[in-house]
């Protein structure tokens, strides 16, 4: 009778001693979380969208730019499904400008002045 209830009391603290393991094991899972996230370097996020045009140049084609806060990109496509072109300036109010001879200058409420490659600069408005 004695080894019975010897036997149910270490079947009952068993379990007990797995969830006191597994908890360590979690805290110290934890801590490394926490060393490795204050390693990191500070994260950049993109910038947020300041506004997304559609614009008529002079010449009756189109052109759809996609504005981002700061000023210092923005995405052009000439068509509303085609893939983007992003033009970059290194400070607000320079020329944005992509690789193949992409240049725009301009905002989403005035308008835009355009020269897509191969191309003259035109004139873009909403």
């Amino acid at each position: 009778m004695k080894n019975a209830i010897l036997l149910l009391t270490a079947a009952a603290l068993l379990p007990l001693a797995a969830c006191n393991s597994k908890q360590e094991a979690a805290n110290a899972a934890a801590a490394a979380n926490e060393a490795a996230a204050a390693n990191l370097a500070a994260i950049e996020l993109p910038p947020a969208i300041k506004a997304d045009k559609s614009f008529r140049c002079k010449d009756n084609s189109l052109a759809f730019v996609t504005f981002f806060e700061g000023d210092t990109q923005a995405v052009v496509k000439d068509a509303a499904d085609a893939t983007g072109t992003l033009l970059k300036a290194a400070t607000a109010g320079e020329p944005l400008t992509a690789e193949g001879g992409w240049s725009m200058t301009g905002d989403s409420e005035k308008g835009v002045t355009l020269t897509r490659p191969g191309k003259s600069a035109i004139e873009c408005h909403s």
